[in-house]
């Protein structure tokens, strides 16, 4: 069967062996699709249940000004949140910058000096090393006498659970999980997964606050890190559940008590989230939220597809197409910088926006390395829209997400190989 139309292979002179590899790849994978649709269907009546219990109307979508006090929108927004992630209250606003910045105000705003934060997932994501360990006068957990551990994982890429309950200590306040890979070669953990290594941690210290790095695994299970123990979870709008239409943003979800020392982090201590005004965007927040499920489940498609595609390719995959997933990252071990290079580059001609910018690596704020980022979606650095990046660093690991359609995940992919076919990097 062709999938690939006849029109867009001449338009964009796709090598024909690619075409024919590529379709035979989607006729392969109905299978599994049909198992994506069933998880897209649970999360899309989840948050219609979440809209419609908050009693949403189009009252909330006013736009307020100043000090923001009776910003319904912006109370009902948070209401949602909650809803949907199955926790006692929420805090989301347009004024985070990133999932980083969530995260970071998340943990200054439960710990205090002297406390003890460990990282159950191994070494962190660039951004959040920064953050727990920055340089002297940035202000990071260490210059707050915040303690650190970070527990490597085990031989498979999961949580060593016999040495994090060991490492527990009287001034353990913190216990953190990324359920990412971010850019290393490790499993994403499954939520089920860090239910268990929850319930361990909580069995050895009850009072210890577990908090999840939820970033890129919203709405790829049918169930949230909150529904089996987390006290926190956090993440960014300009991932999954922004749906590729929230502008801006990040959210916090958890404990009611949490998430009112969070807000006092947030805005100012007495202030707290009753305060500041959403500038209009909780129509588009929410509107991203009620997407989310949907985008989600395109993006996971086309992560399914790139995985086969560059497994036939002969490329070495994480995850491989036909594993369960938990978030929409595709890792590819491409083991050559010319052929990251190559291929961001020809996922930025793919995109609606920038398709004519070649993508250069670059000194990025936060990261130990140079990163090439191929990003030309309609929200600046949206990771839910198509993109590809990576740390120039051996062995040259290209991670792809995102994808607000199915389709133009396809047309990006082959474009990409193409690209790198047209520079003789591979072969077909």
């Amino acid at each position: 069967m062709q999938f690939i139309p006849e029109v867009i292979v001449k338009k964009l002179d796709i090598n024909k062996d690619l075409v024919k590899l590529a379709s035979m790849i989607l006729e392969e994978l109905q299978g599994i699709y049909s198992e994506v649709d069933r998880t897209v269907l649970v999360n899309q009546f989840k948050v219609i249940e979440a809209m419609q219990r908050a009693k949403l109307s189009y009252n909330h979508f006013i736009f307020s000004t100043g000090y923001g006090y009776g910003d319904i929108g912006r109370d009902v927004v948070d209401t949602i949140f909650s809803y949907v992630f199955n926790t006692e209250d929420a805090l989301v606003r347009p004024h985070f910058v990133s999932g980083t910045h969530a995260l970071s105000t998340a943990l200054f705003g439960v710990l205090r000096p002297g406390d003890e934060l460990i990282y159950a997932t191994g070494v962190p994501y660039d951004t959040m090393k920064t953050v727990i360990n920055g340089r002297t006068g940035e202000g990071s957990l260490k210059e707050y006498d915040i303690k650190y551990k970070e527990i490597a994982l085990n031989d498979d890429g999961f949580i060593d659970t016999k040495s994090l309950i060991k490492s527990i200590s009287s001034k353990t306040r913190v216990v953190m999980f990324q359920r990412s890979k971010g850019y290393s070669w490790r499993p994403s953990l499954d939520v089920n997964s860090l239910g268990m290594a929850i319930k361990a941690v909580k069995e050895i210290k009850n009072d210890v606050i577990c908090m999840v790095d939820n970033c890129y695994g919203e709405f790829v299970e049918d169930i949230e890190p909150s529904d089996v123990g987390a006290d926190i979870v956090a993440g960014s709008l300009i991932k999954n559940p922004g749906g590729g239409i929230a502008v801006s943003g990040g959210y916090i979800a958890g404990k009611k008590e949490l998430i009112e020392k969070i807000s006092y982090r947030y805005s100012a201590p007495g202030l707290g989230k009753h305060m500041g005004t959403n500038f209009g965007n909780s129509r588009n927040i929410l509107q991203g939220l009620f997407m989310a499920p949907h985008v989600v489940g395109q993006a996971l498609k086309g992560a399914i597809f790139s995985s086969s595609l560059f497994e036939k390719l002969g490329f070495e995959v994480n995850p491989a197409y036909n594993t369960r997933r938990t978030d929409i990252i595709q890792a590819v071990k491409l083991c050559d910088p010319k052929k990251l290079i190559s291929f961001c580059r020809g996922i930025q001609k793919s995109n609606p926006v920038d398709s004519f910018v070649k993508p250069e690596p670059w000194d990025m704020p936060g990261y130990d390395d140079k990163i090439i980022m191929s990003s030309g979606g309609f929200v600046d650095g949206s990771s839910i829209e198509l993109s590809a990046d990576a740390p120039l660093r051996e062995p040259f690991i290209l991670y792809i997400q995102g994808g607000v359609t199915f389709e133009h995940y396809i047309i990006g992919i082959l474009m990409a190989i193409q690209n790198m076919l047209d520079e003789k990097l591979i072969k077909i």
